[in-house]
């Protein structure tokens, strides 16, 4: 019997375009399995005079939930409130778009207190990933 599987490519510089073409069929497959067809991106960004990002944060809604992917502030800005901000606004689009609970991991190197003191609950823990952290997955309700 012959296979479609024609050649496996394994690099470490991967094309937008390629990860954009996983992420269209994953969801294309989500909408078919849930019938939930509401999917959006967010982003919410911050840029200096230049244009340039100074800190930042991607994710989407989908259903009534939303995914916090990506958290970045440059480093000269951060202990100033930025990230808070960021994230109080990314919940109030949550909210905007009808969602109930927001979700998203860190690492014990990056932010897990940061995320508790906004209210976010540890759902579980993931220890040595990478050795010798943990992963932290959290999770809020909004509404």
């Amino acid at each position: 019997m012959a296979s479609d599987v024609e050649r496996f490519e394994i690099g470490t510089r991967i094309a937008a375009e390629d990860i954009q073409f996983l992420d269209d069929r994953l969801y294309e497959f989500n909408m078919a399995a849930t019938g939930i067809r509401n999917g959006e991106l967010l982003g919410i960004f911050v840029r200096d005079a230049s244009g340039t990002i100074s800190a930042g944060l991607s994710g989407w809604t989908w259903g009534d939930c939303c995914r916090i992917d990506k958290l970045w502030v440059r480093e000269d800005l951060r202990g100033r409130g930025l990230g808070r901000r960021l994230i109080h606004a990314a919940e109030q689009e949550a909210v905007r778009r009808r969602c109930r609970l927001v979700t998203l991991d860190t690492y014990s190197f990056q932010a897990p207190e940061f995320y508790r003191k906004l209210g976010y609950e540890v759902v579980a823990v993931v220890d040595g990933y990478p050795t010798p952290h943990r992963q932290w997955y959290l999770k809020k309700a909004i509404i």
